[in-house]
């Protein structure tokens, strides 16, 4: 491969993860005001459940079935996509949106610092931790964070670095219709949730167009876009890209859910925009699916 053309995907896929990072973060503010309807799992219900329908008939991934696919690491990918989104939903309900991702965070994080082996990629991680330790609220305001909020925040991370890892195997495996299957495996996981929390209160038709912008915003675009960029970047390089998350859901935490960021929350959200710009300037290596350790 040419490094013209090592340039054209870097680009592309790093193009591809800022839309989906946006997408996630508008749909999150609006799945939170479903929450007082059918509850942080009846938003998941509806974000998994809606998007996997919508993925289902655009792609109809069964047509391109064949044997010896990787059935055991598409079922991987989606349990962690369906355990992810359940337990970040269930973060939200008493935490803001950007301290939530920025907990959350530090799935993505952690797989960065085990996966890194160049002195330079020990400074842009180096960046975002002192951002997120200026956008936590780790003094005065520490006792204001709901314990149970933070603890499913931290599984979100957890999972995010599960999604990464077994995204990349999913994708290499099936491609774009990794996301399809995996999201409807997802589905499986959430939707029960959802109904024993919500019951018929999700069949509300007045809940359906918060509920499909919710299932296109957060799922079925971001997850697909996050894809391409999963499959073109290498796993270090898609961590620490995803440093930019915190600074999108504040910014979006700003906008459209009326909350506040003090001055070192702003200069946090500028150490993690650095981090990130420094990560995909230096990536050097060719293209393709990185295995991680």
């Amino acid at each position: 491969m040419s490094s013209r053309s090592d340039v054209s995907q870097v680009a592309i896929a790093i193009g591809a993860l800022l839309v989906a990072m946006v997408s996630y973060q508008c749909g999150a503010s609006l799945a939170k005001h479903l929450f007082p309807q059918v509850g942080a799992q009846g938003a998941t219900a509806y974000r998994l459940g809606i998007s996997a329908l919508i993925l289902l008939a655009w792609r109809r991934p069964w047509r391109r079935l064949r044997a010896g696919q990787d059935w055991r690491g598409l079922w991987a990918y989606g349990l962690s996509m369906g355990a992810m989104n359940l337990v970040f939903y269930m973060s939200l309900r008493t935490i803001p949106l950007g301290l939530a991702v920025a907990l959350e965070f530090t799935g993505p994080l952690a797989l960065a610092m085990f996966s890194s082996r160049r002195l330079l990629d020990f400074v842009w991680i180096g960046l975002v931790v002192a951002g997120l330790a200026l956008l936590l609220p780790l003094r005065g305001q520490a006792h204001a964070l709901d314990p149970v909020g933070v603890m499913y925040a931290l599984a979100a991370g957890l999972g995010w670095a599960l999604y990464i890892i077994t995204g990349q195997r999913a994708g290499a495996a099936h491609g774009g219709d990794a996301v399809t299957w995996g999201t409807s495996v997802g589905a499986l996981l959430a939707i029960p949730f959802g109904v024993a929390h919500a019951g018929t209160a999700l069949l509300s038709p007045s809940l359906l167009p918060y509920a499909v912008g919710v299932a296109l915003l957060s799922s079925a675009l971001p997850y697909s876009l996050e894809m391409v960029a999963l499959t073109r970047l290498p796993a270090r390089t898609f961590s620490t890209l995803l440093s930019l998350e915190p600074a999108i859901a504040a910014l979006a935490g700003v906008m459209l859910l009326s909350e506040h960021l003090s001055a070192l929350q702003w200069l946090a959200i500028g150490a993690i925009i650095v981090a990130a710009a420094g990560t995909a300037l230096s990536v050097r290596r060719p293209i393709g699916v990185e295995a991680v350790p």
